[in-house]
């Protein structure tokens, strides 16, 4: 078993409240640390697991069986900077923003998912790393990136479409290949 480190952010009555804390601990969250930062709460995590799905998976089950406490997304998971893909990639940032401007490279660098006009664009790390791994011969990181980028998607996905109405959410459903 290995030792994973992550933190899920969670919606629900206030987790600094002893009685929830006491809680959590009882549902098996004696390996997470409970906070609150710009009223946002979270829990980090070093969970020993067999793999990261099992610990990310099984963090989940356990905070959602405290009533009221829902599990929005993992924190970090997937999006990243161009601070981050410098750091992440081994490269400086103005490397990374001359792969991002099409000024080096062979072009094509991955879209951002935010405003491309925003001063503070962010990548899905997953499409970086593949683009990365294609067309610089760069490898850069490993499968948990997907897998935890995978697990978000869901999370999001599940809080968002549970606010669409039945026919809206049926349609998403099926334009996304799910069930």
């Amino acid at each position: 078993m290995a030792n994973h480190h992550f933190t899920l952010i969670v919606e629900g009555p206030d987790m600094q409240a002893e009685e929830i804390v006491d809680v959590l601990f009882e549902s098996g969250c004696d390996d997470g640390t409970v906070g609150r930062s710009q009223g946002i709460q979270f829990v980090v995590f070093d969970r020993e697991a067999d793999n990261l799905a099992q610990a990310v998976l099984t963090a989940v089950g356990d905070i959602e069986r405290v009533p009221d406490l829902k599990v929005v997304r993992i924190a970090d998971a997937g999006l990243v900077s161009m601070a981050d893909i410098a750091s992440r990639s081994g490269r400086t940032r103005e490397s990374v923003r001359l792969l991002v401007s099409g000024a080096r490279g062979p072009g094509g660098f991955p879209s951002p998912v935010t405003d491309p006009r925003s001063r503070y664009r962010l990548w899905r790390w997953s499409e970086v790393e593949r683009w990365l791994r294609e067309y610089a011969n760069q490898a850069t990181g490993s499968s948990d990136d997907r897998l935890l980028a995978a697990i978000n998607a869901g999370l999001e996905f599940r809080h968002y479409a549970s606010s669409l109405d039945a026919r809206l959410r049926s349609r998403v459903r099926s334009m996304t290949g799910l069930p």
